[in-house]
């Protein structure tokens, strides 16, 4: 799979990526609902390139900085999702109080327009853009018309539950449900960072784990998962992690996932791995000593393999 094109100034677009046919939205999580609206924009002009127009930060993080972090998808891991869905550009506008400002009528002009050359467009139902979001999908296919680019809305997807969106995703990983969250998705939910070196208690336990950071993220529910890992060679291993503060160990000031890989050996520090939520277990827990703890991490063990239809392993395993 090669990774979109990462563009950031719609200014400056190469001439391979004008005339694209483009899908509209922040697409955070890239779920059903979003692959929809690739698929359709695809379908329209198969024959020109893909594109997806969004916004980096998300504008929620630029207007209410002070919010907890509820991104499902940083860039990097939304643009190699899109990419995994044949995108072949991604433009990420910078958004500042420039762009925020910006008219409907002059983000349409000035970005779609003119900056892209746009062929067609295709956006869910709810697509907002321009100054106070004043800029709906009726105000989009006025402009559309007149420019002569054709416009899809594509209804959005739903399921038992309603309409599928990104919100709904991340009440689901919140609340302790990461099936739940990967029916939406399409896939299994994953937290992707590079490996850190932790104190090394995990071995002094016989569980060592590979550690990384949640960071600027959506924090799933607190706890202990049964989980798949993408290795840094393409491969795929099964395990169990945790992630929370560590209560018994005193705490920590940042959320960290910690997992133990089943069957497999080998170095993973500076490496980046990929974390994929299969089931949640149990909640995080303050145990009264180390003992507690490692007999704790044995059920949890157990328990994972299980759910991964695993045989059952030895001690410390």
């Amino acid at each position: 799979m090669t990774p979109p094109r990462l563009l950031t100034d719609w200014r400056a677009v190469p001439p391979a990526c004008r005339g694209a046919t483009l899908a509209l939205g922040n697409m955070d999580g890239v779920h059903l609902g979003h692959r929809a609206v690739l698929d359709t924009a695809r379908a329209a002009r198969p024959g020109a390139p893909l594109g997806v127009v969004t916004f980096e930060p998300h504008p929620r993080e630029h207007f209410r900085p002070e919010d907890p972090p509820f991104r499902l998808t940083p860039l990097a891991e939304k643009c190699r999702t899109l990419g995994e869905a044949g995108v072949d550009f991604v433009l990420a506008l910078p958004f500042d109080a420039a762009l925020a400002a910006m008219p409907a009528e002059g983000f349409f002009g000035e970005v779609l327009r003119d900056g892209l050359a746009a062929s067609h467009l295709a956006c869910g139902q709810d697509f907002a853009f321009g100054h106070r979001r004043g800029g709906d999908t009726g105000l989009l296919a006025q402009l559309a018309a007149a420019a002569g680019i054709g416009l899809i809305t594509v209804p959005a997807v739903a399921d038992a539950g309603g309409p599928i969106s990104s919100t709904r995703i991340r009440r689901a990983l919140q609340d302790g449900y990461p099936e739940r969250a990967a029916t939406m998705l399409g896939r299994p939910f994953e937290l992707r960072g590079e490996v850190v070196h932790g104190d090394k208690l995990g071995r002094v336990l016989g569980w060592p784990t590979a550690n990384i950071w949640i960071g600027r993220r959506l924090e799933p529910a607190r706890g202990v998962y049964a989980v798949t890992v993408a290795l840094p060679d393409g491969g795929e291993a099964k395990g169990v992690a945790n992630i929370g503060r560590r209560p018994t160990l005193g705490g920590d000031p940042e959320t960290r996932l910690e997992t133990y890989i089943f069957d497999w050996s080998g170095d993973l520090y500076g490496q980046e791995i990929g974390v994929r939520l299969v089931r949640f277990l149990r909640p995080d827990a303050k145990f009264d000593g180390l003992e507690t703890l490692k007999l704790a991490i044995a059920q949890d063990a157990a328990a994972a393999r299980a759910v991964l239809g695993l045989p059952p392993g030895p001690a410390g395993a």
